[in-house]
């Protein structure tokens, strides 16, 4: 069964024509989708999924505490790790265990969020694929291998995003 792993930055929190039209895809084919609990991208998400009374999605959420689940889904809660709470450590687990469970990823990128990219490099490094909306360019583009994402992570002006570690 194909999951599709999707997320992307808190910053995009509307679907534009050209990614509603990836998820219809997705409905169309009748694939699984697996999406996070946080503001913004996911949330976006998960209110087009529950618009169209899609029902193939699950929710990932750190502990027990679900941000967002507003077609009250099955819900999947990954343990957190000792680490403070609300952190980027707190909630990378749940994307760490998405990225093992998802076939492939459909990320949706701000141009700066760290936790995107860092989800679409745990897909590749499992020699899986992913699709990112890169929203400053307003223009999907297709991962398939490391090499593109360091293409990428470079965006737009040859060095890499400020601030960003897979950390």
């Amino acid at each position: 069964m194909i999951k599709v792993f999707i997320g992307g930055s808190r910053s995009i929190s509307r679907l534009n024509p050209e990614i509603r039209s990836r998820l219809d895809e997705i409905i169309r084919k009748q694939l699984f989708v697996i999406v996070g609990d946080a503001n913004g991208a996911d949330k976006a998400v998960q209110r087009y999924f529950f618009a169209q009374g899609y029902d193939r999605v699950e929710v990932f959420c750190t502990e027990d505490q679900c941000r967002n689940n507003l077609g009250h889904w099955k819900v999947t809660s990954v343990p957190a790790p000792r680490v403070a709470r609300r952190s980027f450590e707190f909630y990378s687990v749940k994307d760490q265990k998405m990225a093992e469970e998802g076939s492939v990823g459909l990320m949706l990128w701000d141009g700066k969020s760290r936790g995107t990219l860092s989800n679409a490099h745990r897909l590749l490094e499992q020699g899986k694929k992913v699709v990112i909306w890169i929203a400053p360019q307003r223009k999907f583009e297709t991962l398939g291998s490391l090499n593109d994402w360091h293409r990428l992570a470079e965006f737009p002006s040859g060095h890499l995003v400020p601030g960003f570690s897979l950390r």
